[in-house]
């Protein structure tokens, strides 16, 4: 495409969201400016003061860099491949691994985050395939695999989350990580044996002739150390290797990028009690230190290992959520037969048959006939729309009533798709916040060094020779190094993780909380957030034996209107209502009930069959529409003669979540697809500062920019259409009926739908802030404890190891407490 084009199509474009612009009622927000909705034009005219500057491609946000990445990548003619990677820990592996995929020849750019597990790469498919991707990065114990690619025999009811899990545990046996660690500990366990039977009593026999230890202390005053060297290096190898692997794999790349983290920390004391003990072993003595890198090897991944497993509990609990994405499609043949097809083989021009109930695989136009369509999945709008032959459909979106013949776009990607590689945009570019165990630990290791450093040289200024200098040395990094934070962060974590998982509340990281912690505004969506997005009848104005016929004609019908007035007049059918014909139109339905003709549906309807529509019903039903719920007119024999009311009702407690909020200055928006009618009752609400409808889901990602120059944001939706703005918030948080695209994008999940949950997070990642600093300083105890042991001369490793024992009871029994009374 020429810069000319390119200039033409942008000016084409909305000047918030970047969508085809549609005439906004014939307003606009300035000269030469177009919007593409009413809620762009009010976004851009409510935010424009203090946001004028920040643009699609000028944001610094993760959303608007994504943005800008995608359109050079695309005019350079490179691939993006997105893939998941399995083992990320924290900010260093994000560094390490675009480092591994930069240095590939063909690559132009990755970008990594850990909270995501993910990575985007930007490459020349010439130069470099997406196998040759999975193949470089799944290095050092990292597992990649694409995110297009995710196993196509999973549960269908699980969400593509899930189904990336279930593709990982099949391309890298985790059972075999799981037999590695048990392996270790056996071996670890078998060599503390002597430990406990023999070299604790001895050293104890120092300090007390209690008991039987007054025998050991001639008894085993010097060891064989050439005889038992073999067997206790060799076991301790094995748990270093096997236990130890994930602290050994965190301090190498630590070193690679020249960054501090815990895992550093951890190994330095593991690997230095190792050479010390190798040492004294062979010189007979008995202050062998093998059960320091035993004990804090295997505590230490054990908790990496726990905190894994909460979180994926935490990921198991979305996996019934619903699923919008399409693979398969019913190509409809020349000669009038299907054949099933996968959505990608689709070309432009195919037509594809969509059954009643079934959702459209791709963007196009109906073909034939007419058909209802719930596009809430991809607009957000609520109430289903009537479509024509001619009209054009989105993918993803539901056919509520009759079948659908839909001819191929020119782009055979629907808009779930184009949807699902926006939010992988985001989450790629949504790099992981540096815990505080890190920075810490950026600190403590020149401290460490320097202590060991020092160590030596008063040794050496001693007269002591280069052996001695060297156990000294290694000394001063088993009581100066704290390990510690290595094993407070993922044990507390994993605690703070379980602990909102059984209040129905899913995280998978700390640094979910710290960004809930900071945040200044909260977004809400409207329909299936603050509302049920599920219709009821509010009002029914009509004869009893009308609403009843109606209901027996609306139990064939699969609008959500239908279903509702069903529901609502069950109780007043009876045995005698006989549905006799039924046919369905897109703007309601008509039939033969106990042989009266009925019509059910939109005014419209009764204007196309020529049936009489009184004034006063037409008043009630302009003042519903007014009110924001839809209007459904029943009728007998040519007259209407009623009206029914169905509306989306808000959930409950939403005022109290709304106002706890407000009291805790934290700013509440509300932006949906609806109309400005069906959104009053939360815009006049007290504690909404602001309230934008009729914006679309690009408008929506917009509006999360914008407010984002004015401090963190917090995004709460439920659908595929908040996707995108769900991702490119700081923080997104989905409720647990909505669907599994919202529930990828998201960093929280409400399992319940209950509203009062959100409020309840934000007390939780109080709550957790405060647990990880009270762990942190007790993950110290250990380097306090050693230094008065080493400081009185009675360092041994019998008081080490319960130095080690005292840190892990009092971080665990901290950690085990419950955040919330």
């Amino acid at each position: 495409m020429s810069p000319v084009e390119r200039d033409h199509e942008r000016a084409d474009r909305c000047s918030l969201c970047g969508s085809p612009v549609v005439d906004a009622g014939g307003e606009s927000a300035g000269e030469g400016e177009d919007y593409c909705s009413r809620g762009c034009r009010d976004v851009a005219a409510s935010l424009a003061e203090s946001d004028s500057a920040v643009s699609l491609e000028g944001s610094g946000s993760p959303a608007a860099s994504a943005a800008s990445d995608r359109s050079e990548s695309t005019e350079r003619d490179l691939d993006r491949t997105y893939l998941r990677v399995d083992g990320m820990y924290a900010a260093t592996c994000e560094s390490y691994l675009e480092r591994v995929a930069e240095s590939i020849a063909g690559v132009e750019a990755a970008s990594a985050s850990y909270v995501t597990e993910s990575v985007r790469v930007d490459h020349d498919p010439e130069a470099v395939t997406p196998a040759d991707l999975e193949d470089a990065l799944s290095t050092l114990g990292y597992t990649a695999y694409r995110r297009d690619e995710v196993d196509a025999s999973a549960d269908d009811g699980a969400t593509r989350r899930a189904r990336e899990m279930t593709g990982l545990r099949k391309r890298r046996s985790e059972d075999l990580l799981a037999v590695r660690y048990v392996v270790g500990i056996v071996f670890g366990s078998f060599l503390l044996v002597p430990f406990v039977a023999v070299l604790y009593p001895v050293h104890l026999s120092a300090f007390s002739e209690w008991g039987v230890l007054e025998y050991y202390g001639d008894a085993f005053s010097s060891i064989d150390g050439l005889f038992v060297f073999p067997l206790f290096f060799f076991v301790t190898g094995v748990v270093l290797y096997l236990a130890g692997f994930p602290l050994l794999r965190g301090a190498y790349v630590s070193l690679r990028l020249r960054r501090p983290n815990t895992h550093l920390l951890a190994a330095l004391t593991i690997l230095a009690a190792f050479a010390y003990g190798s040492v004294a072993l062979l010189q007979g003595r008995v202050d062998v230190y093998y059960d320091v890198t035993i004990v804090v090897a295997s505590l230490v991944v054990a908790a990496v290992f726990y905190e894994a497993l909460v979180k994926r509990r935490a990921t198991d609990r979305l996996t019934d959520l619903t699923i919008a994405q399409v693979d398969d499609a019913r190509r409809l043949e020349d000669d009038g037969t299907t054949t099933t097809v996968a959505v990608s083989d689709l070309e432009s021009g195919d037509r594809v048959l969509v059954r009643e109930g079934e959702r459209i695989p791709v963007d196009g136009t109906l073909a034939e006939g007419d058909c209802t369509v719930d596009e809430a999945v991809v607009t957000g709008e609520s109430l289903p729309v009537p479509k024509s032959s001619g009209d054009d459909v989105v993918g993803g979106s539901l056919v509520r009533s009759d079948a659908a013949v839909v001819a191929v776009g020119e782009e055979t990607t629907g808009s779930i798709d184009r949807l699902t590689e926006t939010v992988w945009d985001v989450q790629s570019a949504d790099h992981g916040v540096g815990r505080r165990a890190d920075a810490l630990a950026a600190t403590a290791t020149p401290g460490v060094v320097g202590a060991a450093v020092l160590a030596g040289l008063g040794l050496y200024a001693l007269g002591t020779g280069p052996q001695g200098v060297a156990m000294g040395v290694l000394l001063s990094i088993v009581v100066a190094s704290p390990w510690g934070l290595a094993f407070a962060p993922p044990l507390t974590v994993a605690e703070s993780v379980r602990e909102a998982l059984e209040r129905g509340i899913v995280v998978f990281d700390e640094s979910v909380f710290e960004r809930l912690r900071a945040v200044d505004t909260v977004v809400f969506d409207k329909t299936g957030t603050l509302t049920t997005g599920t219709m009821t009848v509010d009002e029914a104005d009509a004869p009893a034996d009308l609403l009843a016929a109606a209901a027996a004609l609306e139990e064939r019908a699969s609008h959500p209107a239908a279903r509702a007035i069903a529901e609502a007049a069950a109780d007043e059918a009876t045995a005698a209502t006989t549905v006799e014909a039924f046919h369905g139109h897109a703007a309601g339905v008509a039939g033969v009930v106990d042989g009266d003709r009925l019509l059910v549906g939109h005014p419209d309807l009764f204007r196309e069959q020529g049936w009489d529509l009184p004034d006063d019903l037409l008043e009630r039903v302009a003042r519903a529409r007014s009110e924001g719920r839809l209007p459904v007119v029943v009728g007998r024999e040519g007259t209407a003669e009623g009206i029914v009311v169905v509306g989306d009702d808000p959930r409950p407690n939403w005022e109290a979540t709304l106002r706890g909020l407000a009291e805790t200055d934290v700013e509440v928006v509300v932006v949906t697809g609806d109309d400005a009618a069906a959104t009053a009752t939360f815009a006049a609400h007290p504690a909404v500062d602001r309230a934008f409808a009729d914006v679309p889901p690009g408008g929506k990602t917009a509006a999360i920019r914008r407010l984002q120059s004015r401090g963190t944001v917090a995004m709460v939706g439920d659908g595929t259409n908040d996707a995108p703005a769900l991702a490119a918030a700081d923080l997104g948080i989905s409720l647990g009926g909505g669907t599994d695209l919202a529930s990828d994008a998201a960093d929280l999940a409400i399992l319940e739908n209950d509203l009062t949950a959100v409020d309840r997070a934000f007390r939780l990642a109080d709550a957790a802030g405060n647990r990880v600093r009270q762990n942190l300083a007790l993950a110290l105890s250990y380097n306090a404890i050693a230094l008065a042991l080493a400081l009185a001369g009675v360092l041994t490793p019998v008081f080490v190891t319960g130095a080690i024992a005292v840190t892990a009871v009092l971080v665990g029994a901290n950690a085990w407490r419950p955040l919330l009374e």
